[in-house]
Parts: structure tokens; sequence; C-alpha cells
């Protein structure tokens, strides 16, 4: 059971959610986004969360990397929370000090948005985690297919879409390389005033941001040099296997369930 998984890593394992055809994990990736925002009822929320765990559980991905996902997006979120419960006309049924108070009903609401985009971010990095980003690539042309008959390059936007996934872990990879690099020349990032912290973080942005344009670059010279135009991409041929189409069927039937409940 892997306990640190970062969203876009591939952890290569033989469980049924890796052998599920990634066309099938995306769409219902998509379909339980849109169940997750149509749902409004924190007792679905619960009941959504209860599923994307039993999914990570059977993808081989720990509860302690379903909660770290999240983790970058911590200071976002709690703003959000923060946002919704405070009120400062007088209103709160919390009051604090003059206007200013917390609002129940706004702090249950901010709960509930908050906990959709954790459950967001947990499903999707049960997808990532179990596939990986060539499959996800090959899935997504696949499933635009229709749409390059329309003059959309659909190679291209699955490219992109498998690189963006790529370059998360390896962003956070030299983000962490820098960091101890930094701390074995005796940089201190937790203690200091504000100002000086802030000055001490650029030491690990300003190379950070160089060495992913340096990679970037790297990758546009490989793909110039091998003539990649985004076109002729190989797509998926086979059809979908009777267990596919059966946990297909099973998850966008749960997805509309919980809408309907909701």
């Amino acid at each position: 059971m892997r306990s640190s998984v970062l969203l876009g890593s591939y952890v290569a394992a033989d469980t049924p959610l890796h052998r599920l055809d990634a066309r099938v994990k995306i769409c219902l990736l998509v379909a339980s986004t849109v169940a997750l925002f149509v749902m409004r009822t924190p007792v679905m929320l619960v009941v959504a969360t209860v599923l994307v765990v039993a999914l990570a559980r059977l993808g081989g991905v720990g509860v302690p990397a379903l909660l770290k996902g999240p983790k970058p997006t911590a200071v976002i979120l709690a703003f959000s929370l923060l946002a919704n419960a405070f009120v400062i006309d007088g209103s709160g049924d919390l009051a604090l000090v003059g206007p200013w108070g917390v609002s129940v009903a706004g702090l249950v609401r901010g709960a509930v948005a908050v906990g959709r985009i954790i459950v967001l971010v947990a499903a999707s990095l049960v997808v990532t985690s179990t596939t990986s980003s060539t499959a996800v690539a090959d899935a997504l042309a696949s499933l635009m297919a229709p749409l390059g008959r329309l003059g959309v390059p659909t190679g291209d936007i699955a490219m992109i879409v498998s690189v963006a996934l790529r370059f998360i872990p390896l962003t956070a990879e030299e983000l962490a390389r820098i960091q101890d690099a930094q701390r074995a020349r005796g940089v201190d990032f937790a203690s200091g005033t504000v100002p000086v912290r802030v000055r001490r973080w650029l030491s690990v942005l300003t190379p950070l941001v160089v060495a992913l344009f340096r990679r970037a670059d790297d990758l546009a010279c490989a793909m110039r040099e091998r003539c990649y135009r985004g076109e002729g991409r190989t797509r998926l041929g086979h059809r979908l296997r009777a267990s596919d189409v059966t946990a297909l069927a099973g998850g966008l039937a749960a997805c509309v369930l919980m809408c309907l409940v909701s």
C-alpha cells in the first residue's frame, strides 16, 4: 500500500484499477466530477468519499496518500472555508468582534465546497497513479477522435495533457532537490520574519522556474528532432472488455444515483 503518491505519478502494479481501460477511468472521472458539483447534501459527499477511498485501496493507494494529495492547495481551501464562514454584517450565529461573526450555514457551505474539491483531487490522484501518462494520452486521443473530423487537433491536446501530468511530479522532485541544496548551504525556511522567509523562498523559486524552463526546452527540442507534429497518433483500437463495460456502467449508474438522491 503506497502512502506517498503525487498527482501525475504513475506507480506500476497489478491491481484491478491498473487493468481497467484508461478510457473507462477518464469517463468515470469526468462523470464523478459532474456528480460532485451537482449533489447538494453532505450525506452524498460522505458516500462519494467512501467510494473514492474504497477505489484507492483497490488500486493500492493508501489513505495517507489521499490526504497528502490536496496539500498543495491547502491555503486556497482554507481561504475558501473562511470566506464562507465569516460574516461582517452582524448576522453571524457566533459573534466575535463588532460586526464580525461566524455563520453556521456558511461554515457548512464552505466545508461542503472544500470537501468536493478534496474528493475530486483524491479521485484524480487514484486515476493518475493507476494510469500511465502514455495510456492517458492514448485514451484522450481515442475519446476525442470524432472531434478530429471537425479540425480539432486531438493529438496535440492529448500530448499537452500527458506532458502536464508528467510535469507535476517532476516539479515536486525539482523543488525538493533545490530545497535540500539550500538547506545544505545553511538556509532555514522555518524561522525568521515574513520578509526574511520570502527572500529565502526566492532562493528556491528562482532556480525552480529556470529548471522547469530548461526541462521544457529540452522536451521541445526532443519533439522537434523527432519531427513530432501531433498527427497520426496511434489510437486505442481494441474494444472494451466485458469487465470494462461493467465498470463503466456501474460507475455511471452510481454517479446518476448520487445526483438524483441529493
